[in-house]
């Protein structure tokens, strides 16, 4: 067993002993989808997917609640978009630390001067640079927004 899923499912149980309502019901959500994943990956002949599509996974529950968070402020509904954002806290303790920032433009530098790009069609060369160098530390969303600004700007 992966340690990430090692980790939800010890987590999930001492939530559970806790009587932690909110992190018990968000853990159960993420240990479902995550069985559906894995039940989804098993005609490739993979039994459990590894941590970095478990993270994968997680990342898009949190978009997806962010997106919801959103709908509700401005649906004037602060009740259920704080619920979303609690949600979100929770989900991203599992997340590992991403690039941004300067260490971001750092890294979208040297994938840059590895991958040779010279354009705005060379976008596909330096993401894949980038993710085979920085893998699940990279928010795809905000990289691509960096790499797309900075091949424009050559």
């Amino acid at each position: 067993m992966s340690e990430l899923r090692a980790r939800l499912q010890a987590d999930l149980k001492t939530a559970m002993l806790a009587r932690q309502a909110l992190t018990v019901s968000t853990l159960r959500m993420a240990t479902a989808k995550l069985k559906d994943t894995d039940i989804a990956a098993r005609p490739k002949g993979i039994e459990a997917v590894p941590d970095d599509e478990i993270i994968a996974m997680l990342r898009g529950m949190v978009k997806t609640r962010r997106e919801s968070e959103s709908q509700y402020r401005q649906g004037n509904r602060p009740d259920l978009a704080d619920q979303e954002a609690a949600e979100i806290a929770i989900l991203e303790t599992y997340l590992p630390q991403t690039l941004h920032g300067s260490a971001l433009d750092a890294a979208i530098d040297q994938a840059i001067a590895a991958s040779g790009a010279t354009s705005a069609r060379d976008m596909g060369k330096v993401i894949a640079a980038l993710k085979s160098a920085h893998g699940t530390a990279l928010d795809m969303a905000s990289a691509s927004a960096a790499v797309k600004a900075k091949l424009a700007a050559l």
